[in-house]
């Protein structure tokens, strides 16, 4: 059983990614952190080329026995992190979440909505700043 974290390098993503290894040490398990690099949207500024290994170091010095999930191309944020809540046997996981006005919510898709919506397991929504 593990801890499963959505993670993009946004201060939601770090709130997360702290709140999951948080969890993942109360429960005496391990942390599979999925990282999503998809094609279908621009780059965003915070990938910058050195991201992954900073996220490397964090997830190093934590402690924490970890699998770091990095696919690139043509990918799913949701897909990817509810097909790692089943792969990996997920006992939490923890996405973090950013305001949204309503007309937002109604037209663009959420990744964190939907993994809350479809995992099979808790989903831990934290905000920014909050974990």
């Amino acid at each position: 059983m593990t801890v499963v974290v959505g993670y993009v390098p946004t201060p939601e993503g770090e709130t997360a990614l702290r709140a999951a290894l948080r969890a993942a040490r109360d429960l005496a398990t391990g942390i599979v952190v999925v990282n999503v690099e998809s094609t279908r949207k621009p780059r965003l500024p915070e990938h910058t080329p050195d991201y992954l290994q900073t996220l490397t170091g964090v997830l190093q010095s934590s402690g924490v026995s970890h699998v770091l999930l990095h696919p690139t191309g043509d990918f799913d944020a949701a897909e990817e992190i509810l097909k790692a809540i089943q792969d990996h046997g997920a006992r939490l996981v923890v996405v973090g979440i950013r305001h949204r006005t309503p007309v937002g919510k109604l037209i663009l898709g959420s990744t964190s909505q939907r993994v809350l919506l479809e995992a099979a397991c808790p989903v831990l929504a934290v905000k920014a700043g909050q974990a």
